[in-house]
Formats: C-alpha cells, structure tokens, sequence
C-alpha cells in the first residue's frame, strides 16, 4: 500500500474477536494473495468491483493498486464501474461481473439468471472460485466499513 497513506480503525479493533482469524484464513484462500485456478485479472477485477459496491475506502486503495500490479489496464480500471457499457471486457468477463454484481446487491428475482451466465463462460470449479472471490470480499468490505478502517495521511498523527 502507499506508504502516503496509512489506516485507522476508528470503531473498533477487529482483533479483539476470533472471527478477524478466521476472515484472514478466508483471505489465505481465495484473496488477492491467493494462487486460484482462474485467471489472476478476472479475480482482481471481482474483488474490486465489490470494493466499489461496498464503498470501502480500505478495500478500494488496496485492490486498485493490486489491480495494477495485476497488470490490469489503467483503463480498465478507471471503467469498472461503467462495465456494462464498455468494450474493454470480454464475455466471459461480463458474466462474471454480472455475478459479481448480482452476489453482492442479491435481488432474488435476477440472481439465478445471473449464475446462469457465469455457469455458460465457466466450469463448475471456475464457477465456485468466483463465488468464493466475491464472498471473500463482501466479507472484507463489511468487516472494514464496520471497524471503520480510515484513510489518513501518514504522516498525521494517530
């Protein structure tokens, strides 16, 4: 991370319970650290897409750089929030976003469609490590919303 930047937890310590542990096993998995069977920018780009939809501001420093050390375009990045209307993503990329999207704000109504798309582009296996990605990080943008994880220059005192 930048090291202009530094965070603060400004609820509370989330090592004060055993479930942080057990977030961090889940992010040994399937995070942006984890060696997955499909590709490395698929998951990059899932994992921010959800950091954009749970505005975390944590979330959001972290998996834009990562994206970018994933060798995701700066463009590319800069439209995930506009996918739809873009030509920088492949089909398999768009069903998998439209997943993402429809796991992340579930509608019961245009959920199964959606899995029904990803299930087109992706094995069952494939499918699962999507699923598993985009979990992992509502569970991430959650857990820092609620702890109140807070951008602040480094060099402002604590």
């Amino acid at each position: 991370m930048d090291a202009k930047i530094r965070f603060e937890d400004r609820r509370f310590n989330p090592d004060l319970v055993e479930f942080h542990q057990h977030a961090k096993a889940m992010a040994g998995s399937v995070g942006y650290t984890a060696k997955l069977g499909i590709d490395g920018q698929l998951a990059q780009l899932l994992r921010l897409r959800v950091a954009q939809l749970n505005p975390c501001s944590y979330c959001l420093i972290l998996h834009n750089q990562a994206a970018a050390d994933q060798g995701i375009t700066p463009e590319r990045i800069a439209n995930l929030p506009s996918w739809r209307e873009s030509t920088l993503y492949s089909d398999a990329e768009r069903a998998a976003l439209a997943y993402c999207e429809a796991l992340t704000i579930f509608e019961q109504a245009s959920f199964a469609a959606a899995h029904d798309e990803v299930a087109k582009q992706f094995s069952e296996v494939e499918t699962a490590e999507i699923a598993a990605v985009i979990i992992n990080m509502n569970v991430w943008t959650r857990l820092k919303l609620a702890q109140g994880a807070t951008p602040v220059k480094a060099s402002d005192s604590a």
